[in-house]
């Protein structure tokens, strides 16, 4: 046999495989165009961008088979009503938090965060390699949908607010914007919760038809003025620990998905979470020393606030557990975990980040 006949011959062949093979892949793959509404506005670019991270992730290792295209909260539907237009069809994704449908059932506040619940680590762990996410994603088929975790914000601020809250008291008649299960706790309390969404909550601040309002932390707060409405800003935002945000899917079209889009899209989510988290880490420091120095007044809630919230927090837990399977199967979950993070934590995160606190405070760094 000739030496090089061979060696040019299976080379063609390679070639003329690979030639083939390439329209045949193609092929496997349809070419499909999403639509994806946010909850939020283009202002808040951090949260809102978490959604532009999973279409251009999508986009870009897909080839433009899997094209995904963002919208923002007003666009299509307002930002309060992301999730159901998944659920009913009118597109095919939605980047939202799913406590913003506690009214619909309360198991929803748990895909988020719920008063004293786990922080943003905790949550990841939780979701990822704790169950988290099969739990959720039973639940959410039950509504339509299939639930990626796309985000995080870390531990929020408390709000802000015209007058300081001393003491329980001051909660008395307060109305408040506030999310989720938090405003049940808060209503306990005796304030007033109202549940607006972001574009929505300076003016309400602006005219006095809400006395404080809870949204995020210092880098969205600030883009958002509310240091020019309401100057009290307090501390910690106990009802939002670690906040997940969500990418939805209409779980018809989910399951409809070829593999490797599944697999493209639960990619580009985690990355959109890790992202989120640490570009509000990175932005949020130099975001709080701006506000003060326009004037805002850091508060912390007092323990005796923060001690009345937490039992009436465990009371409402209950309470709601006793008669919806669904929120006690997974916040069951939550807090088998939540004992064991928080043990563990003790030990290495809490004594580490104090001492290195104490060094920032002394000057040392």
């Amino acid at each position: 046999m000739d030496r090089r006949k061979f060696i040019s011959g299976a080379a063609t062949g390679a070639l003329g495989a690979t030639a083939l093979a390439t329209p045949a892949i193609a092929q496997e793959s349809p070419k499909l165009q999403w639509r994806i509404t946010s909850s939020f506005p283009k202002s808040l670019d951090t949260i809102y961008g978490g959604a532009e991270t999973v279409a251009k992730y999508v986009t870009e290792a897909t080839d433009g088979q899997f094209e995904i295209q963002v919208f923002a909260a007003g666009e299509i539907v307002p930002g309060l009503q992301a999730a159901d237009a998944v659920r009913d069809g009118t597109v095919e994704m939605a980047h939202t938090t799913s406590y913003y449908y506690v009214g619909q059932d309360d198991a929803y506040a748990l895909g988020t965060t719920v008063p004293f619940g786990l922080n943003a680590r905790q949550m990841n762990a939780w979701y990822y390699y704790g169950g988290g996410n099969d739990l959720m994603n039973e639940f959410f088929a039950t509504k339509g949908l299939y639930g990626l975790p796309s985000g995080n914000t870390g531990a929020q601020m408390g709000g802000w607010y015209r007058n300081e809250i001393n003491t329980l008291n001051d909660l008395k008649g307060l109305k408040l914007r506030i999310a989720g299960l938090a405003g049940r706790i808060m209503e306990r309390l005796g304030a007033v919760p109202q549940q607006l969404a972001g574009g929505d909550i300076y003016p309400a601040l602006e005219k006095g038809v809400i006395d404080g309002a809870e949204f995020v932390g210092p880098y969205d707060d600030e883009k958002l003025g509310f240091v020019k409405v309401a100057p009290f800003y307090y501390y910690p935002g106990w009802w939002e620990g670690g906040p997940t945000v969500h990418t939805f899917v209409n779980l018809d079209q989910w399951n409809e998905l070829p593999d490797n889009f599944k697999g493209v899209l639960t990619a580009a989510c985690q990355a959109a979470n890790c992202d989120m988290l640490a570009s509000y880490d990175y932005k949020n420091p130099a975001a709080i020393r701006r506000l003060v120095n326009e004037g805002a007044k850091l508060r912390s809630f007092s323990q005796d606030v923060m001690q009345a919230a937490y039992d009436a927090a465990k009371e409402i837990y209950a309470d709601i557990s006793s008669s919806n399977e669904a929120f006690k199967k997974i916040y069951d979950s939550q807090i088998e975990f939540k004992r064991d993070a928080y043990l563990y934590a003790q030990l290495s995160e809490y004594t580490y980040d104090t001492f290195m606190m104490i060094q920032q405070r002394n000057g040392a760094i």
